[in-house]
């Protein structure tokens, strides 16, 4: 199971990487020689000409400024690196936060203006922060040179350093990022007008109130929030101006709580204060109760802290009436187990995990994750409140039978016997005969030579009844004593003893292997085929 759980993060993260497959312009800045000084005189020239428009009041002509419009702005704030002037640009800077792109990549496309619009943002903060993009793949001696291997990349460059971007990929997030990382880890507010625009402007947010910016406790908190790369921590020293972003303070003269958009709004911090600690508590309850995955927050979701992992998969009309059910049933396990929504109609997020499954979404399907020990489960019943809370129970505490997928149980036996996984028991482990297995998959480009040669094998050995051959089709059948990650395998089952079946070379040659069979089957019982019955067998 750990097997399948692994291959399947490595298919979702290939997923995320291929996703760049089709072609998407993006406006660019052609004089990139202009540098810095260039920019400020491009950006100037727009607020002369958003003064000269005028605003929508007293009469006047309204703003004809367009969503494109202020796109193309925000887009001029970030400077067009170049294989000429890449160098120059990080070097002379203290801090520059680069966005390495292809125009072909539809995720650098979708990036690209929020990139932009966390560059506005931080204009407006007064960052000195220097804010490029570069075509990686029409200036890749600068991307070489600067370390950018995929598309997009972010990098930040302190004093000509590289730094992985390990933060969100939403506007808010990227600002957020940049801002800790520049030496602004915590926001400092000091009015209540000041506390109510910060809460109209952040979803979720730490909050901190201490009585003295100083002390342990306070230095803690400051760290926590240098390490975090997510969420935003901001703090004040007026009790009342903390209760504006969390009503339920308290007379506390040292507070931490997190603040999120949903129902479930307020969580406060309980333990002592330190970093870990702090961390720690952030990671279990920055999610919403249910979460909403996407490709922008994929990655963050299957590297969660919270191991266990309660998939929901259903159409968005079906999603919208289960919402409320779904939010009841995850309240009393916040923090212990994540619930995910998975949109069916989103093929790159839902078909890698309905595949694992071997299942088609044709209604609401409920799965899980216990990623401590890489097992998988399946919701099995209909979707109820009493069917979700039991399933959620038994995962929680360790007793829910692990999903192991099986195509249907055959009709037909056959010279080579079609074994699934409902059938994998029975038909090799309990079985009184000596089983020759092949196990394949459909996509192996080794596997049809193999079954070709398995095929004359079973041929020869047609009529031994202590011996049978058999085949498992492994991308649609699991059981939990079947662990291969190499196609074709071949094993070799003793009557004697099925827990310790014998690898058997797939270069093995016809000759080899009937002679390897009637090794075995000698050893195992003292029949077999004889070399005088092996002379008088026609040649295949």
């Amino acid at each position: 199971m750990a097997t399948s759980w692994r291959v399947l993060r490595v298919t979702l993260l290939l997923f995320l990487l291929v996703r760049c497959l089709s072609v998407a312009s993006i406006t660019l800045i052609d004089d990139a020689d202009d540098d810095l000084e260039g920019l400020e005189e491009l950006l100037a020239i727009d607020e002369e000409e958003e003064q000269k428009g005028g605003g929508g009041d007293g009469g006047g002509a309204p703003s004809r400024s367009s969503e494109a419009e202020l796109l193309r702005r925000a887009q001029r704030i970030v400077l067009e690196l170049s294989n000429e002037n890449a160098k120059k640009v990080v070097d002379s800077n203290e801090a520059v936060l680069l966005l390495g792109y292809t125009p072909w990549c539809p995720r650098s496309a979708e990036l690209m203006p929020r990139f932009a619009e966390a560059a506005t943002t931080l204009r407006e903060m007064g960052s000195s922060l220097v804010v490029a993009k570069l075509d990686a793949e029409r200036h890749a001696k600068a991307a070489s040179l600067l370390g950018i291997k995929g598309f997009p990349t972010i990098l930040l460059f302190a004093n000509g350093t590289a730094l992985s971007y390990r933060g969100g990929f939403t506007k808010e997030e990227i600002v957020i990022w940049a801002r800790k990382k520049t030496g602004v880890p915590v926001i400092r507010l000091s009015s209540i007008n000041d506390a109510e625009e910060f809460l109209r402007q952040h979803q979720i947010f730490i909050v901190g109130l201490f009585e003295k910016y100083e002390g342990p406790e306070h230095v803690e908190f400051v760290k926590a929030a240098t390490t975090d790369n997510e969420i935003q921590f901001v703090e004040t020293n007026d009790i009342n101006i903390a209760k504006v972003l969390f009503p339920e303070v308290g007379t506390e003269k040292k507070f931490i709580g997190l603040v999120k958009s949903e129902p479930e709004r307020y969580e406060k911090f309980v333990e002592n204060f330190e970093e870990q600690k702090i961390l720690q508590f952030v990671d279990y309850n920055k999610f919403p109760l249910v979460t909403v995955l996407t490709e922008l927050n994929s990655a963050r979701v299957y590297s969660s802290a919270i191991k266990l992992q309660v998939f929901i998969f259903a159409a968005a009309n079906e999603f919208k009436d289960l919402y409320p059910l779904l939010q009841d049933v995850a309240r009393p396990y916040k923090t212990n187990i994540m619930f995910v929504y998975v949109d069916n109609a989103e093929d790159n997020l839902a078909k890698p995990f309905l595949t694992l499954y071997g299942l088609e979404a044709e209604k609401p399907i409920v799965t899980a994750f216990d990623n401590r020990i890489g097992s998988k489960y399946l919701l099995e019943s209909d979707l109820t409140r009493n069917t979700l809370e039991e399933f959620c129970s038994g995962l929680l505490h360790g007793y829910l039978p692990p999903y192991f997928k099986s195509e249907p149980i055959p009709n037909e036996k056959g010279l080579i016997e079609k074994v699934v996984g409902k059938t994998f028991d029975a038909s090799v482990l309990d079985s009184s005969e000596n089983i020759f297995l092949e196990v394949y998959t459909p996509w192996c480009f080794d596997c049809e030579a193999t079954s070709k040669q398995i095929e004359k094998l079973a041929k020869h050995f047609k009529g031994l009844e202590n011996l049978k051959f058999a085949r498992i089709d492994a991308s649609s059948n699991e059981h939990p004593k079947l662990q291969i990650n190499n196609y074709p395998t071949l094993l070799f089952y003793p009557a004697r003893d099925k827990s310790n079946p014998i690898k058997v070379s797939k270069k093995s040659s016809l000759k080899e292997l009937i002679a390897f069979i009637n090794k075995n089957i000698r050893s195992d019982d003292g029949r077999g085929i004889t070399d005088s019955d092996h002379n008088k067998k026609d040649e295949l």
